[in-house]
């Protein structure tokens, strides 16, 4: 009886000590300070009411430790309405905060916050943009263009996994740029960035950026018509640096 007794006592010892790491080790990556990043930390001029003004987030962590434990992310921003996908992330995952501004936010400036969190450690960023009279009237000739591009994507590119069936929702972005318009397309998987130079030919160029969402902070690929009335075929370029906002 005594060896029996010893041996639970053993047991629940193991169990105690095994209990204790577990609990210590969740407690050890929860205090691993985290920061996140918002980008971008300006847009590229003014925004509409009704544009979708989307920034991504991304999480890192200080002294080069890493923790699996996800950071929360919340956003507000005055008369808008406001989108977090997804709404917990680790380092190599990107958030989209998506900031959609009322009618009521024209001639105002928005003050976006956006906080990051996990157990009682806490980051937050602020970005401010304004809000101007405008509507979207680009829409038409994006979406030509964007199917322009679609539709030699297929053939040529298939491993994107764009196909025709694709669906996409759109926003007009930089409303107060004139000569080079832009806009913006969403489907599941990408961020399509179409931009085009209203010019005569041979200067009426056409291009597409493409951002796998939630995992790129910035585009993989770029396409270009080099003469959108010249019937152009699309060819790789360079993408940029960073995404158009």
């Amino acid at each position: 009886m005594r060896q029996i007794a010893l041996g639970v006592l053993a047991l629940t010892a193991v169990l105690l000590t095994t209990a204790l790491s577990l609990s210590t080790g969740c407690s050890s990556e929860e205090s691993i300070i985290f920061h996140i990043q918002v980008t971008p930390e300006h847009l590229n001029g003014d925004a509409i009411a009704g544009q979708q003004c989307v920034f991504l987030v991304t999480v890192t962590h200080e002294g080069g430790r890493e923790s699996k434990k996800a950071v929360s992310l919340s956003a507000t921003a005055p008369s808008s309405t406001v989108a977090v996908n997804p709404q917990a992330i680790v380092p190599g995952q990107v958030a989209e905060v998506t900031v959609i501004p009322g009618q009521a936010s024209v001639g105002s400036r928005i003050e976006v916050t956006v906080l990051g969190e996990r157990g009682e450690l806490t980051d937050e960023k602020v970005i401010t943009f304004d809000v101007v009279e405008g509507e979207d009237d680009r829409q038409p000739s994006a979406t030509e263009l964007r199917d322009e591009f679609v539709v030699w994507l297929i053939s040529n590119r298939p491993e994107l996994g764009i196909t025709s069936e694709t669906a996409w929702s759109g926003t007009m972005v930089s409303p107060r740029w004139l000569v080079v318009s832009h806009y913006l397309f969403f489907s599941e998987d990408w961020e399509m960035h179409v931009s085009w130079h209203i010019m005569v030919p041979p200067y009426d160029w056409a291009r597409i950026d493409l951002r796998h969402r939630f995992d790129e902070e910035t585009p993989s690929y770029a396409f270009e018509i080099s003469s959108v009335d010249a019937g152009s075929e699309p060819r790789p370029i360079d993408p940029p640096e960073s995404v158009w906002r």
